[in-house]
């Protein structure tokens, strides 16, 4: 049966090589030996091989060693087997040749038949009956021919016939031992049919006997199993069934904690197998995943009603009493905004279980982020309603000051925008209006910080307390909630595997390790930090929601805020500090963008007051005649307030004492936490701004702000004057300019104190105003500007004093001013500005030093003049003498003007300057009186005798000039026209 065909057994045994041994010729099957045509061949080559007596093989002995056999011996044994395997090779060779003969011959008949007949007769649409075809095959004309076709069709029959049979019998080998197998392989078949049918009756018998009763047993047994089964799975419905009644029954009634514990169960049934083909369950996930959106929505709900809506009863009471006293008033009681120790536990009290529950379903983040929102909203909304209801109180009142506005609108704002009334309202309304927002946002900051207490308490530092357990079983649930929805790319999350609030809390202690994924503990850590974040995002945003309505409640405000006046903008910018500094320490981060608005509002503001300033010196300077003004007690004050050490001690503790009493709170506003600090400090804010707008408004109301001609100034100031400006123990004359410039100066140095964060700002502006002032007044004085800006016909020496009077006060001011501008300077900073400074000093200095040159070139000048008329003078020396003993003209005329000058100074410089101004004139009579009358040629004695008059008699008035002694003579102001003199007249007479 395994055999196969005999052509293809001899090929395969041809095909071996000589190396098989004579029993390998066995593998033939004996049934393709006997349906062998050639069966008489092959079995006298297999009788003839099998006749012939296998030799006697004698064992080989050799004495040589293994390693010395040669061929030679085994000649012997060679020789013996020789003959046959002569004759084995004879065989095979015969053999293989035929079977290569009967494989190459195989298709040559066909080939052979091919060439011989016409390929017409092989197509397959040959069909004699067709005209064509016939005419091809059969082209005769006449009998012969068709005899002789006939014979040509036979002769091709012929042909085809001997090389079919030819085929037949290369083919036929193969055919018979097919034939052979077949039915050997029918007979076999039939044995193992019976073989068969014998197992079947053994087998029958065998499960009659003994297998029937056990199958039976087995039978009874997975029944019984499968009844308890079934048992199971109906107790289970029944048990899903009273779960999911129950559910509802307490989602409807809000219950979340017990329905969040049947959600937990559910889902463990569902994430296991025990559900699993139940088809009245295949909803139960999206039953309990509806659940738990319900769940989320009531303690959302319940979580945004107990921290943003019940705070919203305040913000009506907060209106309420601002309404009703028409601004909001310092006087009376405040609406407190802080929560008690017995309303904070009940509040957090009242949020733990919302917390529990929104941290064992993973939405605590989400929910934080729309409380974010909300919180936001809800203050931009409070903000706005306040400003909507309080508006129309505040634009009827009148107006506390005027602030330069045009206010084009009736009595209750009508008719205008939102913006437009904004403007509209005076700096003390806005400042009302501020105030009654800045409460507002206390109620509801508090509130928000209390929220972010208690969810920072739930989450770290509830050690010893009842809920502790729970609470850290729910954020371990929480967090491999939010794993399992983070892995699910966004998808409804479900509650994960045996995760349970009752057995996550046992298993806290136990967990495994070797796990690749994050470690509950890693989970339960980010997720806590999740939650943390946005707690304190959300009291961040608020925060800054509030600043962005105040930001934008200044903006509109924006061009009218420059103008006002110090203590006006001084109310605003300090309420808006309080709120930035109260609202930073709740939210925990600076609010750049209102500390941006402010400071650029305070900038402009400083600008404003700069550039008016600059305009009004200007114009003063322009107008100034340069005439001595009498000092009114108000600027003497302002230079002791300032100035003076002491005295500048005692105003600062003043104004701290009249901050303090009008608002006291301030310094318990400091001392507290940050939820204490802003109970009060929108009346804080209002308190400390009105102090300090009131100290400063008593400190400088009477100081005179505008430019005004002497006799003006005169009559109002009457009788509380003086003539000059006490400074350091030095009296100062001063002009109308020089007290417009000290008035602008301690302007300057209350914007300092007050906008401590504009010192730099301050600084810059106080160096550029003092050069200014220096700058103008050299041109207009020494430039001689004033002729025509000022009417003046000429600059006399008065004029020259008094500047140099006002420039020496500027300059004995820049230390003191400059150390008072350096207390709020920051550090670094302070090399710069005191070289620029001192810069600005050296200048004033300079200024100074070329007026007293100026004064000394014109005495020059004028001895000039009169030294030209000197030749003249001399030449009626030589008339004959006459009883005429005063000097002459030239030295009486001289001397007139040097005592002139000397009056003149004496009366408005210092003792220190007029004496370095006639020791420099000194110098110069010397020089040059006695140059000149060295030159002169005296010949009479009549005219050396006048010239000895009119030089003792300008040594005279040279000797009473103010002296400081510098050479240390006897004689006064010695110098080369004494000299001259004792040369000329001898000893006794000089």
């Amino acid at each position: 049966m395994d055999s196969q065909p005999s052509s293809s057994g001899r090929s395969s045994t041809v095909g071996r090589t000589s190396s098989f041994s004579v029993a390998d010729s066995g593998g033939q099957t004996l049934s393709s030996v006997l349906n062998n045509p050639h069966a008489g061949k092959l079995e006298a080559s297999w009788g003839g091989w099998w006749s012939v007596a296998p030799p006697e093989f004698a064992p080989l002995t050799s004495t040589k060693a293994t390693s010395d056999l040669a061929r030679s011996d085994f000649q012997s044994y060679v020789s013996s087997i020789s003959d046959s395997y002569h004759r084995f090779e004879e065989i095979r060779n015969h053999t293989t040749k035929e079977q290569a003969l009967d494989v190459d011959s195989i298709g040559e008949a066909l080939v052979a038949c091919l060439r011989e007949v016409p390929a017409l007769y092989f197509k397959e649409d040959f069909a004699l009956e067709d005209g064509g075809t016939f005419r091809a095959a059969c082209p005769f004309n006449d009998v012969s021919e068709n005899i002789m076709l006939q014979e040509k069709l036979s002769h091709y029959l012929d042909v085809v016939e001997l090389h079919l049979v030819k085929e037949i019998s290369l083919r036929s080998n193969s055919f018979f031992e097919a034939q052979g197998q077949l039915e050997d392989l029918n007979v076999k078949i039939v044995e193992g049919c019976h073989r068969i049918r014998d197992l079947k009756e053994t087998i029958r018998l065998v499960d009659t006997d003994l297998v029937d009763s056990a199958r039976q047993i087995q039978e009874l047994n997975a029944t019984r199993t499968n009844l308890l089964a079934l048992q199971h799975k109906l107790k289970l419905i029944l048990s899903v069934n009273q779960a999911l009644s129950a559910l509802k029954l307490l989602v409807a009634s809000a219950e979340c904690a017990g329905a969040l514990d049947i959600i937990d169960d559910l889902q463990h049934l569902l994430d296991g197998d025990q559900l699993t083909g139940l088809h009245c369950f295949r909803h139960l996930r999206d039953h309990v995943v509806a659940s738990v959106d319900s769940i989320n929505s009531i303690l959302s709900a319940e979580f945004m009603r107990a921290s943003i809506h019940d705070a919203g009863d305040k913000d009506a009471v907060i209106l309420l009493k601002a309404k009703a006293r028409a601004s909001y008033s310092l006087n009376g009681e405040d609406v407190g905004v802080k929560l008690d120790e017995e309303e904070s536990t009940n509040f957090r009290d009242r949020l733990l279980p919302l917390i529990i529950g929104l941290l064992r379903t993973a939405k605590l983040p989400i929910v934080l982020r729309n409380y974010r929102d909300a919180l936001t909203a809800d203050m931009k909304t409070a903000i706005k309603t306040a400003v909507a209801e309080l508006l129309p109180v505040l634009v009827g009142q009148p107006p506390e000051s005027d602030m330069g506005t045009e206010r084009t609108m009736d009595a209750d704002g009508g008719g205008l925008s939102l913006a437009s009334k904004l403007r509209s309202l005076s700096s003390g309304s806005i400042v009302q209006l501020l105030a009654a927002i800045f409460k507002i946002v206390q109620a509801h900051l508090v509130r928000a910080a209390e929220v972010k207490k208690a969810i920072e308490w739930v989450m770290c530092n509830l050690d010893g307390h009842y809920a502790a357990d729970s609470v850290a079983a729910a954020i371990a649930l929480g967090a491999m909630a939010a794993e399992s929805s983070h892995e699910s790319n966004g998808q409804v999350p479900s509650l994960p595997a045996n995760a349970s609030l009752r057995s996550t809390s046992k298993s806290l202690s136990s967990q495994g390790k070797g796990s690749d994924a994050p470690s509950p503990s890693n989970l339960s850590k980010n997720f806590r930090a999740d939650v943390l974040r946005e707690n304190a995002e959300a009291v961040f945003a608020a925060c800054d929601a509030a600043h962005g309505r105040w930001a934008k409640l200044l903006g509109v405000r924006a061009l009218l805020h420059p103008k006002l006046r110090l203590q006006e903008f001084l109310s605003i910018y300090n309420i808006t500090q309080e709120f930035i500094t109260a609202t930073e320490k709740i939210g925990g981060r600076l609010g750049y963008s209102i500390r941006g608005t402010l400071q650029s509002q305070a900038k402009s503001f400083l600008d404003f007051q700069h550039e008016s300033r600059m305009t009004k010196i200007r114009a003063v300077l322009d107008q100034e005649t340069w005439v001595e003004v009498d000092v009114p007690d108000e600027f003497q004050a302002i230079a002791f307030s300032l100035f003076d050490s002491e005295s500048k001690d005692n105003a600062e503790s003043n104004m701290a004492e009249s901050i303090s009493r009008e608002g006291s709170q301030v310094a318990e506003t400091g001392s507290r936490g940050s939820l204490e600090q802003i109970d009060s400090s929108g009346t804080t804010a209002v308190n400390a701004a009105q102090g300090k707008a009131e100290v400063t408004e008593r400190k400088n109301s009477d100081a005179v702000t505008s430019s005004q001609s002497k006799s003006s100034n005169t009559k109002e100031r009457g009788k509380n004057a003086t003539q000059t400006l006490e400074y350091g123990g030095v009296s100062y004359h001063m002009v109308n300019c020089g007290l417009i410039l000290l008035k602008m100066l301690s302007e300057y140095i209350d914007m300092n104190h007050l906008l401590p964060a504009l010192s730099l700002e301050v600084f810059h502006r106080v160096a550029e105003i003092l050069k200014f002032f220096n700058t103008r007044t050299c041109q207009l004085v020494l430039g001689a500007g004033a002729m025509q800006v000022s009417g003046l016909k000429s600059i006399t020496s008065k004029h020259l004093a008094l500047a140099s009077q006002v420039i020496s006060f500027t300059y004995a001011i820049i230390p003191e001013l400059k150390q008072i501008l350096f207390l709020k300077v920051p550090e670094p900073r302070k090399s710069l500005l005191l070289s620029e400074f001192d810069r600005v000093a050296q200048d004033y200095k300079v200024h100074r030093d070329e007026i007293h040159t100026k004064l000394v070139q014109i005495m020059r000048e004028r001895l000039l003049v009169h030294l030209r008329g000197l030749p003249q003078i001399v030449e009626s020396w030589n008339r004959p003498e006459d009883a005429d003993l005063q000097p002459s003209q030239f030295a009486k005329s001289l001397t007139k003007e040097v005592g002139f000058l000397q009056r003149v100074l004496s009366r408005t410089l210092h003792e220190v300057d007029v004496q370095a101004i006639f020791r420099q004139v000194v110098v110069v009579f010397h020089s040059q009186i006695s140059e000149a009358f060295s030159r002169l040629e005296i010949s009479t004695p009549q005219a050396k005798d006048r010239l000895h008059r009119d030089v003792t008699h300008i040594l005279g008035c040279i000797r009473s000039l103010p002296c400081d002694n510098s050479n240390n003579s006897v004689t006064p102001n010695w110098g080369q026209l004494d000299e001259f003199l004792a040369q000329r007249f001898g000893a006794e007479s000089s």
